[in-house]
This record gives structure tokens, C-alpha cells and sequence, in this order.
């Protein structure tokens, strides 16, 4: 430990500022994205505290930490505040809600990637595609579902569009809307459909055609947001076997 002449802790801030990004390079600092509290690394470095809590602001005036008030100081960038609320606005949305905003928003990020999408990005939707249908949990349906439909938002290339995308597509944790959209395409030849359908989209996107691509993906929705009024409306004893599914 490193103390001035007369045993105090040393109360150089540059000193306590490099100290602090050496162990963060290192990865020496933090559990769970957690850093120490200032107490702790004044004990552990030998600084006197107000060289740490002078650091601790430079480093998150880097973005290199952030404070949360009575919960701590964390590693990376602050999270924004619309990620901070995404849980309660999921919350409070049930699946029409959901559906009419997709209605609103995804066909246009079928045109716009239509216009932007590189090859690389619609080979690896056909590959995608493949892997919704060769599936044989819902579990792994839900997740290359999730993933084609983002990767077509991102190759639409507006980041903007796709922060509200990724609000939208936050719902997929929640396992009732899970269970819903289980029994939606498990009734009929749903999973066949919707293949044909995604293989639809992404053949639009490939050929450069926005409005193709716009119907195709709004033919899409609407099929799914058929079966979910289908599947969310029948009494567990029209569901049979469907109303199994947790």
C-alpha cells in the first residue's frame, strides 16, 4: 500500500486515476460489473478518498463507469433510461398492442432493408430461416424467430428504428407471450406457413423490391396476429391439447 510520508493515504488524484484504469484494463475490479465501493478502494489502493471519488468522476466522464444513486458504481456505460423502463413498458403491453406497433413498424424495415441490405446479411436470413423450421422446441423457434426478424430491422440500417425494435422484441422473454405464440403455431400447418411466408420476405429483400418486401412482411403479421386472437380467445377445452403448452 502506498502512503505518504506521515502514514496517510497518498492524495494524489492523477496517481489514484491511473491506478483505477490499470486495474480496470486488467479486469482486476468488479464483480458482476460491480466496482468496490470508495471505502474499499481507498483501503485497497492506499489513496485517500477524495483522490478516488475525483477519479471515479473522470472515469465516468469517459463512460468508462457510471453511479447509480444507493446502488453503486458499475463498469461500462450508463445504461439509457428508456433501456431502464423496457421492463415496465413490456409489463403493461399485452400481444394486440404489441401486434399493431409490429403492423406499424416492420414492414417498413422490410422495404428499407430492401434497399440497404447487404448480400452477406440476406444469406445469413435464409440460414436463419432454416434453422426456425428445422427447430423442434419452441423454446429454439422463438429464438431464430426473434433473430431473423431483428437481423432484417438492423439490415434496414436505422439505428433508431431498431432501438424500437428491440423494445418491441423484449416481449419474447416473457413466457405467457411465449405460450400464446406456441399455441398459434401449433394449430394448422402454421410452422410451414410461416417458412414460406419468411422465405417470402427475405426473396423480396434480395430482389430490391421495398414493396414487395413490405407486403410480404405485413401478409406475415397478419397471419400471426390471426392465430393469436385464435389461440388467446378459444376456452381451454376448444384448445385440447394446445392449452398444455406452458
Amino acid at each position: 500500500m502506498v502512503q505518504g510520508k506521515a502514514g496517510e493515504a497518498h492524495d494524489n488524484s492523477n496517481y489514484a486515476l491511473d491506478r483505477l484504469r490499470e486495474l480496470l484494463r486488467a479486469g482486476e475490479l468488479g464483480s458482476e460489473g460491480r466496482l468496490p465501493t470508495e471505502r474499499t478502494l481507498t483501503d485497497m489502493l492506499g489513496i485517500s478518498r477524495r483522490a478516488v471519488r475525483r477519479a471515479l468522476e473522470v472515469l465516468e466522464s469517459e463512460g468508462l463507469i457510471w453511479r447509480r444513486q444507493g446502488s453503486g458504481t458499475f463498469i461500462g456505460e450508463r445504461p439509457s433510461d428508456w433501456s431502464n423502463h423496457l421492463g415496465a413498458i413490456v409489463a403493461g403491453t399485452d400481444f394486440m398492442e404489441i401486434m399493431e406497433v409490429r403492423l406499424r413498424i416492420e414492414p417498413q424495415l422490410a422495404q428499407l432493408a430492401a434497399m440497404r441490405a447487404k448480400p452477406a446479411d440476406i444469406a445469413k436470413m435464409h440460414e436463419i430461416a432454416l434453422k426456425i423450421i428445422e427447430s423442434t422446441d419452441a423454446d429454439a423457434r422463438e429464438l431464430w424467430d426473434g433473430t431473423l426478424h431483428r437481423l432484417i430491422a438492423q439490415s434496414a440500417g436505422n439505428q433508431l428504428f431498431l432501438s424500437i425494435f428491440d423494445v418491441i422484441n423484449r416481449v419474447r422473454q416473457d413466457e405467457a407471450w411465449r405460450a400464446i405464440r406456441e399455441r398459434a403455431r401449433s394449430s394448422g400447418n402454421a410452422v410451414n406457413i410461416s417458412f414460406a411466408q419468411h422465405q417470402s420476405i427475405i426473396e423480396a429483400i434480395a430482389a430490391r423490391d421495398p414493396v414487395r418486401a413490405g407486403e410480404a412482411m405485413r401478409e406475415h403479421l397478419l397471419m400471426l396476429q390471426e392465430r393469436l386472437i385464435r389461440a388467446t380467445s378459444l376456452s381451454p377445452a376448444e384448445q385440447g391439447p394446445l392449452s398444455q403448452v406452458s
